[in-house]
């Protein structure tokens, strides 16, 4: 073995040669001279020929692969040099040599992928021809009788057959165990041979322990050529009941589910072997208790490999006879079975399904994903059957699907919004238990907007907050919250309020639930809007208890909430708010506020903006000087760049607010009660006297001018009138010049053209109002009178009519206007 070892190729192929030489003078020579012989010589001595060019190859060819497919060929030469010598005889022995030698010729074939095209196509045809050869001879009679003669040669025909499956066999089974890598894949592709013309028998399988090795060879991170032992233990298993048997034990198994993980080809080969497999009840029960086997599975079903994910689907739906592989196959994304159970399973099948189906997580695509494999109905008819486990694991079921869209529309379609009601109003103690999840189903349904077509729905649950849990109450005030808070809910808020709910509702502030207490608050919030004259005093000096009070954000960002929804008319409120030192708290919440930018902060934004308005009456100089000396104008500039243009308007209203006396309160620039003169710093470019923010309330002084304008470049409308009416607090008949030349200074003019081109008419009339002043000084007539043209023009045209006459002021003052007056108007 170490000489052959150390034989360089080209020594390789000179014994080939040589030995092929020899069979053929042998063949030629035989003691029984028949043209078979001379045939196959005649076949053999193309070889040599072949492989004398293969020589030239000799650096390109000398891999490990090619080597031992060319020792392969030398040994069945002299195999077959053997078998001619001892037992020359003829017909199927002849042809045995002859088919041998071409299939060892053509793993030459295989392995030699890179070498010339000519020598590829040269073994091509000498493999063929060998393999094609037949022969009708008879064999030569003897002495003995033709019928004697015809036995024993039949008979020593099938026994070198036999001695030679048996050579072959035992080659195969020695380099499955003990090959290296290039042998072992050899060795497989020969099994397969063996296997396909029915050369082996269960005795041999189990005397080399065929199927552990190509078990343990898979299992092992080495394995090459896995497709391929998966393709031949399919074999077998066709072939020898045996081996099936043998690899329907859990430990084949789980090598075999390994290989769901590896490539296409692997993965189709496993999936339909262990679909053959599943003849047996013990391996659909293994096979689901094998970690990661139908995740796998389930993956491949939604593989792009339509041949595997065939073969896993009729795989899984023959597991899903095992209510456990079914609850598995959910839990990796594949719904039709449970849906199939608990649409056609017994009862005690169908709450197994909805109890597991109500403990997974859910993601929105599992979710929709069931809604649309069917599950709602089902669930549905569970939760109207007589049976208590059955309702209370369908509601599980149910609340778990509920947060979907497109459920809870299946869920109203189903009708189950009368009979969840019925079951809260129930006092049946044994439905007690299933209060919980009705009622937080309902909460989900609330969100959509078909709910609101009956009003019933919200008065029902109203009606239900003081006969339930907390739990239940906290669900409860999440559908009234939804429900109101939908932007077409108004008629259901004045049912609502009519059925007292406002009245119903303060008892609930003074929960320790804090859910409850800030679902009653966000409620009321709501509610108040609508109605605020609904409020009493009573009602406020809880709500500004709760504000000084709480550490519960939500809590307090409603409670501002209903503060600010009380009409700035009603002075008790202004008064009472006042001597609770409210403006203080309302500062330290925005303050604390700034940093988040969730939907609280925006509440708060818009909350406090909406009582500050109340808190800068114009009316009332002494709330504004009190308000300001407490820090409002900062916050207010601060809100002017808040996300939520409500609270922007609202900001923007209360500084013009202010800015309505800063006139009448700024101080002359030589005031006689000064024995110092005011610094030139002190002296505001709009009102041309001392202003100091903190006393004349100045929008100059308190730097709010530009993220006005900004506001009005910006693309929220709705805060353009707002923002222009505090700019017309600049431009009153006394400061008007100075108000115009600051605004032209701040680039306002480009920003007040663009709200007259694209606005609402109520800030268009104020924008033209702007402008009409700005225009009477002729610098600034010229420097925008062209832009500013055009655009009156085309308001003209297709504005309001209410418009025209404004505008046509303004196209005389540009002197643009002339004779174009009939044309354009």
């Amino acid at each position: 073995m170490k000489e052959m070892e150390n034989r360089t190729f080209s020594e390789v192929v000179s014994e080939i040669i040589a030995s092929t030489d020899e069979l053929a003078s042998i063949s030629k020579n035989s003691e029984t001279e028949n043209e078979m012989f001379t045939e196959l010589a005649l076949v053999l001595e193309k070889i040599p020929p072949i492989f004398n060019d293969l020589r030239d190859y000799d650096k390109i060819v000398d891999t490990p692969t090619i080597r031992k497919a060319v020792e392969s060929l030398e040994k069945e030469i002299k195999r077959a040099k053997c078998s001619i010598k001892v037992h020359n005889q003829k017909v199927k022995h002849v042809e045995s040599i002859a088919h041998d030698l071409g299939r060892s010729l053509g793993l030459v074939l295989f392995a030699t992928v890179e070498v010339s095209t000519q020598f590829k196509t040269k073994i091509g045809e000498l493999h063929k021809e060998l393999m094609n050869m037949k022969f009708d001879e008879n064999c030569s009679p003897t002495s003995t009788s033709s019928r004697t003669t015809e036995f024993i040669c039949d008979l020593r025909v099938e026994e070198i057959e036999e001695e030679r499956t048996s050579v072959k066999a035992c080659d195969i089974a020695l380099h499955l165990k003990y090959g290296n890598d290039d042998e072992f894949k050899l060795a497989v592709a020969g099994l397969k041979d063996l296997i396909q013309n029915k050369n082996v028998d269960d005795g041999w399988l189990n005397e080399e322990g065929i199927v552990s090795i190509l078990l343990n060879r898979l299992g092992s991170n080495k394995s090459v050529n896995r497709p391929l032992i998966i393709q031949v233990l399919r074999y077998l298993v066709w072939n020898n009941p045996a081996s099936k048997e043998m690899m329907a034990d859990v430990g084949p198994l789980s090598t075999l589910v390994k290989s769901l993980a590896g490539d296409e080809e692997e993965r189709r080969e496993v999936v339909g072997l262990l679909l053959e497999l599943c003849d047996f009840v013990n391996v659909r029960r293994r096979l689901g208790r094998i970690q990661g086997c139908i995740v796998m599975l389930v993956s491949i079903l939604k593989g792009d490999d339509q041949i595997a994910s065939y073969d896993a689907r009729k795989l899984l739906n023959v597991l899903s006879g095992n209510t456990q592989n079914v609850l598995y196959m959910a839990e990796a994304g594949y719904f039709k079975p449970m849906v199939q159970h608990l649409i056609e399973g017994s009862d005690m099948n169908k709450i197994l399904m909805a109890t597991g189906l109500s403990r997974m997580e859910h993601t929105e695509q599992s979710k929709a994903s069931l809604g649309e494999e069917g599950v709602i109905e089902p669930l549905v008819q569970m939760f109207r059957t007589e049976k208590l486990e059955a309702k209370l694991s369908a509601l599980s079921a149910l609340q778990s699907l509920s947060g979907l869209k497109e459920n809870v529309q299946r869920l109203i379609s189903s009708g189950i919004v009368v009979s969840l009601l019925q079951l809260l109003f129930s006092v049946t103690s044994v439905l007690m238990t299933l209060r919980e999840p009705a009622a937080a189903i309902l909460a989900k349904i609330s969100e959509s907007e078909s709910i609101l077509t009956n009003y019933d729905v919200a008065l029902q649950m109203l009606s239900l907050l003081n006969l339930s849990s907390p739990i239940i109450q906290n669900h409860l005030l999440q559908a009234l919250n939804n429900i109101a808070a939908n932007p077409s809910a108004l008629e259901v808020r004045k049912k609502m309020v009519e059925s007292g709910a406002i009245q119903l509702l303060f008892p609930f502030l003074m929960e320790d639930n804090t859910k409850v207490k800030s679902g009653a608050l966000k409620l009321l919030y709501t509610l108040s809007k609508d109605a605020p004259e609904e409020l009493e005093e009573s009602h406020i000096s809880l709500i500004l208890n709760i504000i000084s009070s709480t550490d519960c954000k939500s809590e307090r960002v409603f409670a501002v909430g209903i503060l600010s929804n009380v009409p700035v008319t009603q002075k008790k409120i202004t008064d009472l708010l006042r001597k609770a030192n409210l403006v203080p708290i309302l500062i330290s919440i925005m303050n604390s506020s700034s940093a988040n930018s969730d939907i609280f902060a925006s509440l708060s934004s818009e909350s406090v903006a909406g009582l500050l308005v109340r808190f800068t009456n114009p009316f009332d100089r002494k709330l504004q000087l009190h308000s300001v000396e407490q820090g409002v104008i900062p916050l207010l500039v601060k809100l002017l760049s808040s996300e939520s243009p409500v609270a922007q308007s609202k900001a923007a209203i209360s500084l013009a607010q202010l800015s309505q006396n800063s006139l009448s309160l700024s101080k002359s620039r030589t005031s006689r009660w000064l024995c110092v003169p005011p610094s030139k710093d002190s002296i505001c470019e709009v009102h041309g006297r001392q202003c100091l923010t903190k006393r004349t309330f100045c929008l100059v002084k308190a730097d709010a001018i530009r993220p006005m304008i900004e506001i009005l470049e910006g693309k929220e409308s709705e805060v353009d009138e707002a923002v222009l009416s505090a700019l017309t607090t600049l431009l009153e008949d006394e400061i008007c010049d100075n108000g115009s030349n600051y605004v032209v200074k701040m680039s306002g003019v480009e920003a007040i053209l663009k709200v007259l081109g694209s606005g609402h008419i109520d800030a268009q009339q104020k924008a033209l109002w702007i402008l009409e002043r700005i225009f009477r000084i002729e610098e600034h007539r010229v420097k925008y009178g062209e832009t500013a043209w055009s655009i009156l023009v085309d308001l003209s045209q297709k504005g309001d009519s209410s418009l025209k006459s404004t505008i046509a002021k303004l196209l005389v003052r540009l002197e643009l206007f002339q004779f174009q007056h009939s044309e354009y108007l």
